[in-house]
This record gives structure tokens, sequence and C-alpha cells, in this order.
């Protein structure tokens, strides 16, 4: 069992954001993010591959774009939240169309979980965490303390 640690400073404004959908629920992302284009322009935002092509067209923000899922944008992303470069994640998946490349989801979703980032993986669920002031504000956000189990674990 990880301990949790207080970081010792707030979390970075601007927020920096993940986007990611699943090709049935692009265009509920797409929505999503321009009904909320007045708070994310005001964020850095991150895409994986045709979402990122498409939402930099639909808000005319600048959006860093990774790979396609598929081809690693997935793992692309799971690589900037364990480097604390995420702070936030917006997945739109789809949970009624299987996807070849569930392994990867399934990584980048844990990954959130052990560093404690903030996932949304439907547009109520957005909508709650993007309009709380702690989205806007200063906020800290409490990170597990893995010391005890990478002194164990054989490397």
């Amino acid at each position: 069992m990880a301990a949790v640690v207080d970081l010792t400073e707030p979390l970075a404004l601007p927020r920096r954001v993940a986007l990611v959908a699943h090709d049935g629920k692009k265009s509920e992302l797409i929505d999503w993010a321009v009904y909320n284009s007045r708070v994310l322009a005001n964020t850095q935002l991150y895409a994986t591959g045709t979402t990122g092509r498409m939402l930099e067209e639909a808000l005319g923000v600048p959006v860093h774009k990774l790979l396609s899922g598929p081809l690693g944008g997935d793992q692309q992303i799971g690589s900037l939240i364990a480097e604390e470069k995420i702070d936030f994640l917006v997945f739109f998946w789809d949970p009624m169309e299987p996807q070849p490349h569930d392994p990867d989801v399934k990584a980048l979703l844990r990954l959130a979980q052990v560093w404690n980032i903030p996932v949304a993986s439907n547009r109520a669920t957005a909508d709650y965490l993007i309009s709380s002031p702690l989205f806007r504000n200063t906020y800290t956000r409490t990170k597990p303390d893995y010391t005890e189990h990478n002194s164990r674990t054989p490397r």
C-alpha cells in the first residue's frame, strides 16, 4: 500500500489536459470541447492522432498532437502522466465497440489511477470536473509515495 504525501507545490496553471476519444466518440468529445472552449483556451491541450487535429481545427487553439492511440499515442499520454506533465485526462471511450488496443487503454487508465490524475470517461463527468473551482484555481494534488514499493521491487 502506497503512502500518500502532499505535493510541495500546487499543480501548474494553466492546467495540462489530455483529450482522447475512440472513433465512435470523437464527435462527442469535439462537441464537449467546443462547448467548453472558453475554459479550454486557458489550458495546454494534448491529444492523440486524429482527435488532436480535429480539436485544433474546431477550437482554433494549438494542441500538442501525439501518435494515434493504436500506434502508441495512449502510451505517450501515459508516459506524460508518469512524468507529471498531465493534470487532467478526458478519455471518451466507446463501451459498445471492441478495441484492438484495449491493453494500451487499460494501461493508460491504470497510470492515471496510480498517479491520482482526475479522469473523465463521459460528458457528464467531464462537465462536472471542468466546472469545478478546483480546475481553475490553485489546487494541491496528493500523490502516492512509492518509496517502499520501489525498495522491495527487483530492478
